[in-house]
């Protein structure tokens, strides 16, 4: 069976975990070298956020990149945020996920709902937004699905307008709820430092 491949490897992976502002911050890093980073409600057990670093080819550390949580949030640093100078109507995508699904919002899209239409491409692992305006397209795909190997169901997809925003929601299926649950004990077991105490206690 396929699903435990991705547990392991988060077993596996040296973890430290922070508690700071009411969340539960993880920093894993792999044997590969690449490192991941989660934050989590204390309250909830919500993830906030999730990115990813790799090495870059001189072997030094690459920027941090985005899966889970705001694309410009302050975690990227006040000269990073302040250098990305999009425009302020072009359309963002992020990631927000719930306890029960994976979640994106796609503001700045004023069209009515009539106008989206969302699909899965079971073929290329990936959902695709379309409108028949032709204003927006966009190709997504869902890490996590791939990461357990997870075929991807178009009953478990759907979306709603309001505000200017299209929010499309996945429903988890069963293995990666279990999954997440099994993690999260795992996670509860790490001695997390308090932002006082200077460096992270590791597992």
């Amino acid at each position: 069976m396929a699903v435990p491949s991705w547990l392991e490897r988060l077993r596996a992976a040296g973890k430290t975990a922070l508690v700071q502002d009411g969340k539960r911050k993880i920093h894993y890093l792999f044997e590969d070298g690449k490192e991941m980073a989660e934050e989590y409600d204390m309250k909830t057990g919500q993830l906030m956020s999730r990115k990813w670093r790799e090495k870059n080819t001189l072997g030094g550390s690459g920027k941090w990149q985005v899966e889970v949580g705001d694309p410009t949030s302050p975690l990227l640093g006040a000269l990073e945020s302040e250098l990305i100078t999009e425009s302020s109507s072009n359309p963002v995508f992020m990631r927000k996920d719930t306890l029960s699904s994976f979640q994106w919002r796609i503001r700045n899209l004023p069209y009515p709902k009539e106008v989206y239409s969302v699909s899965v491409e079971k073929e290329q692992r990936c959902c695709v937004i379309r409108t028949t305006n032709k204003k927006y397209y966009k190709k997504f795909s869902i890490p996590d699905l791939d990461r357990y190997h997870l075929p991807l169901d178009a009953a478990a997809l759907s979306f709603t307008h309001a505000n200017n925003t299209l929010i499309i929601t996945y429903q988890k299926p069963k293995e990666i709820l279990a999954a997440e649950e099994q993690l999260q004990k795992e996670l509860k077991k790490i001695k997390a430092a308090n932002s006082g105490d200077g460096d992270c206690k590791t597992q």
